[in-house]
């Protein structure tokens, strides 16, 4: 083969290897369940899933399908025990990069539950760190209550924090959280918040983006009762090492909106 051949066909390997690293790091992960409420000692769906990779980040559409090894699904209970759900998880789909993954709970306890999910993964050159949340509420006749100082922080990369009570979640009602970036609130953060279906305009939406305020905190009014995922991005330029040369940081949070809210 002719040396411009060969110089060629490395220029494009070298091309393939930068696009499947940039591609493979622009998915998030999220963590969600199909409804904010269930019954004590009733079941429920967690779900671990791969997708929103489109219009920069700000779809709420499946693609591919997370490998477990550089992950962690942890359950919080009311009563503050955490449980490793990863054990738990079935696969959903009928190939290797098809479907999601989902673990069958059982909430015990009444109170708040939280879900965490964390990824520390390398693409390529591209170090990826992420985090994800979702809550529910299991009770029993009595009203959901919510208290914010009990949410548990991941305390390292960007992550998200629930402000709203619980129980003040539905449509036409403002749903305030604050960007934390390494445990301390972030300013000027771009948070997309995506319900299920929506297609976000190119560049900024000024209907669904917001920017965190000076101390981190941001706030969003979902029109109706839907799955809302907020999504944010950062790029550590400086956090570079032997084996990387950048980390992105992302951060997720689904929440099963009420049309009506709780009762």
């Amino acid at each position: 083969m002719k040396t411009s051949s060969l110089a060629y066909l490395y220029a494009v390997m070298a091309f393939i290897n930068v696009l499947s690293a940039y591609t493979a790091n622009a998915h998030d992960t999220w963590v969600e369940t199909a409804s904010l409420t269930v019954r004590q000692n009733e079941w429920l769906y967690v779900d671990l899933r791969l997708g929103n990779h489109g219009n920069e980040h700000r779809d709420f559409k499946l693609a591919s399908k997370i490998a477990l090894a550089p992950c962690t699904l942890t359950l919080i209970s009311p009563n503050g025990k955490q449980v490793d759900l990863k054990p738990h998880l079935k696969d959903l789909g009928n190939a290797e990069k098809e479907g999601y993954w989902s673990a069958r709970v059982v909430a015990e306890q009444t109170g708040l539950y939280q879900v965490w999910h964390t990824l520390d993964t390398l693409h390529g050159k591209v170090r990826a760190v992420k985090s994800s949340k979702t809550f529910f509420v299991s009770q029993d006749n009595s009203p959901a209550s919510f208290d914010a100082a009990s949410q548990h922080t991941i305390g390292s990369g960007l992550e998200f924090m629930l402000e709203t009570p619980v129980n003040q979640l539905a449509a036409g009602k403002p749903i305030s959280l604050t960007v934390l970036w390494k445990g301390k609130p972030a300013p000027n953060v771009r948070v997309a918040f995506v319900p299920r279906g929506e297609t976000l305009s190119p560049g900024e939406d000024k209907t669904y983006e917001r920017f965190s305020d000076p101390n981190g905190r941001v706030e969003f009014t979902p029109r109706e009762g839907n799955l809302v995922l907020a999504v944010a991005h950062f790029v550590a330029e400086d956090e570079k090492n032997e084996k990387y040369e950048k980390t992105h940081y992302g951060a997720t949070l689904v929440l099963p909106v009420p049309q009506n809210g709780l009762n």
